[in-house]
């Protein structure tokens, strides 16, 4: 089971009850095979489901209402493109929190082999106040703060 942080918001817990899906960028750099570990390793840590990202960016209607229905759109966009954001703009969908892997000094790199000093597989890839949503990936990518 996945530890539950407190950032010091004093809310009541309501989050931790909450419907998250959890997208990840599919392209073909590192990154992106970083981006979609992170993303499975929170749904087995129980902290939200992954859910099609292409579904969304091929507008097939069912998998956009389940997108608006959730409290939570977790986004883990690779680089700098921004494909993931991107889609869930032009879907209009707000109820959205956007990581980007490079932002966490992941330098991208052509190819899908991930370093070992940018993953820790024996380690739990996140953390999520039960009360303001907050999710930490600070655990598994080394250069997280």
């Amino acid at each position: 089971m996945a530890q539950q942080i407190s950032c010091g918001c004093g809310g009541s817990g309501a989050a931790a009850k909450e419907k998250v899906l959890v997208y990840a960028c599919s392209g073909a750099a590192n990154v992106a095979a970083i981006a979609d570990h992170v993303a499975r390793q929170l749904t087995a840590e129980g902290l939200g489901q992954v859910f099609c990202l292409a579904g969304l960016g091929a507008d097939i209607p069912n998998m956009i209402q389940t997108a608006r229905d959730a409290d939570l759109n977790v986004v883990l966009d690779g680089c700098a493109l921004d494909c993931a954001r991107l889609i869930f703009q032009k879907l209009g969908l707000t109820n959205v929190k956007i990581i980007r892997v490079i932002d966490h000094g992941i330098e991208k790199a052509k190819g899908v082999k991930i370093a070992d000093e940018q993953v820790q597989e024996d380690r739990g890839v996140g953390q999520r106040c039960p009360d303001c949503r907050l999710i930490s990936l600070r655990p598994m990518m080394r250069n997280i703060p």
